[in-house]
């Protein structure tokens, strides 16, 4: 048995009413004590005095590339990004190579992980067979191998008989279906945001009604079916109005919203170029001030980073042809804090609520709170370290990100994965 024991931190936990100057004393990967003051003596201290201590981070929303796509990312490349950036669990997506559609599939990644001990990996399994939005995938089958939601991402599900099929099926599972919601026939062949950028840089645009489109239809399924269907990545103003009134009328929606969605309009594109594309492409000033005001009021659930890796020869391509996606696992942290609470739009406790509570709810997890007998998943982080992003500094294997060379403040300092510390900055690491 082994203990660690975090002395002197605020420890901050929403869902147990947490928040004070407290010490957590950790055994054998279980939380057994949180108090003031707990006595010395375990195998490990590890000292956060002017720091939070939060449960752990969870990523809803990312993307790992193994099997299939290793030039870009593997599994353990993902989740040294994903400790680094203080996250203590993620949920990859199926549409690997293979797509995540059989339960051995799911099986390998979470055995792969297992091994590696860094982050918990909880998969996304596929909705349909190869993503191609005919038959249903074997959802009993999958959850029962350990995925914790079922995803065509990439793609919208098929058809509006597809969705109620599977929210029907998952409903008794008791996971959400996480829909990227895109109408093809309104986005085909499109790069950026419809708008003045696409028109200066004569490029096709990707109008905000193909996503409202199919959020009004998952909306209108989700509340036929009962449901439960969670948006990823939105981007749109009606978007975030359609699913603020779906959930007063008490449908069954979630969503969720990433950094790059709630800190640059379309206007990024100009300056980073493909390093700005990414599929929903950001939008509008008006889009994104309705985000944040989503994020502000409650309406978004979750902070999700679509944590979406390219090998530079992918990205060094024209805009037109280089992939959709940028890396985020590094950096959600950080902008949260630098442009969410330090602005003074949410507290910190909404933000641990954004990235640690609702995801782990969302997915039907037993995580994201800091409790005796819980597990011992725990990220501690300091929200006045200021630093510079250097993408070629990252973890990951790619660099495909619009933040590099960014000043932000706040930052993990240390990530705990049952009971273990898996990442701790390094004095003078930017």
């Amino acid at each position: 048995m082994s203990s660690l024991l975090i002395k002197g931190g605020r420890v901050l936990s929403p869902e147990d009413g947490l928040d004070g100057v407290l010490d957590i004393l950790v055994e054998d990967g279980v939380i057994r004590a949180i108090g003031p003051d707990l006595p010395a003596g375990a195998d490990e201290t590890l000292d956060a005095q002017g720091q939070v201590v939060a449960p752990g981070l969870i990523d809803i929303h990312v993307h790992l590339r193994e099997p299939g796509g290793e030039i870009s990312e593997t599994i353990e490349s993902g989740l040294r990004a994903a400790v680094a950036g203080g996250f203590t669990a993620v949920c990859p997506m199926p549409n690997t190579k293979p797509i995540i559609d059989r339960p051995e599939l799911v099986r390998a990644a979470i055995d792969k992980a297992r091994q590696l001990a860094l982050a918990r990996v909880f998969p996304v399994a596929a909705v349909s067979m190869g993503s191609q939005g005919e038959s249903l995938t074997d959802m009993a089958a999958l959850v029962a191998a350990g995925a914790v939601a079922f995803s065509d991402d990439g793609r919208p599900v098929k058809t509006a008989g597809l969705l109620r099929r599977a929210l029907e099926q998952s409903k008794s599972l008791a996971v959400p279906i996480i829909d990227h919601c895109e109408d093809p026939s309104l986005s085909t062949a499109g790069v950026v945001n419809e708008g003045a950028v696409a028109k200066r840089l004569n490029l096709r645009g990707i109008p905000v009604c193909s996503e409202d489109v199919c959020v009004a239809r998952d909306l209108i399924v989700a509340e036929a079916t009962g449901g439960h269907v969670h948006i990823a990545h939105l981007s749109t103003a009606r978007a975030v109005e359609m699913v603020r009134a779906g959930k007063r009328r008490g449908i069954r929606v979630t969503c969720e919203v990433t950094p790059h969605h709630f800190t640059l309009t379309d206007e990024a594109v100009l300056e980073r170029g493909t390093q700005a594309k990414m599929n929903p492409p950001l939008r509008s000033r008006q889009d994104v001030d309705a985000v944040l005001g989503g994020i502000a009021d409650g309406s978004v659930d979750a902070l999700a980073t679509d944590h979406a890796p390219h090998a530079p020869e992918l990205k060094a391509k024209s805009m037109a042809e280089a992939p959709f996606g940028v890396i985020g696992l590094e950096t959600a942290l950080g902008l949260a804090l630098t442009h969410l609470v330090h602005t003074g739009r949410i507290s910190l406790a909404h933000l641990i609520v954004l990235m640690s509570t609702n995801p782990a709810r969302i997915i039907n997890q037993p995580l994201g709170r800091l409790r005796a007998g819980g597990a011992a998943d725990i990220t501690i982080f300091d929200p006045g370290f200021e630093w510079t992003y250097r993408a070629a500094e990252g973890r990951s294997n790619s660099r495909n990100s619009p933040f590099d060379g960014w000043k932000l403040k706040g930052a993990a300092t240390a990530t705990v994965v049952a009971g273990r510390i898996v990442y701790r900055r390094e004095r003078g690491e930017s």
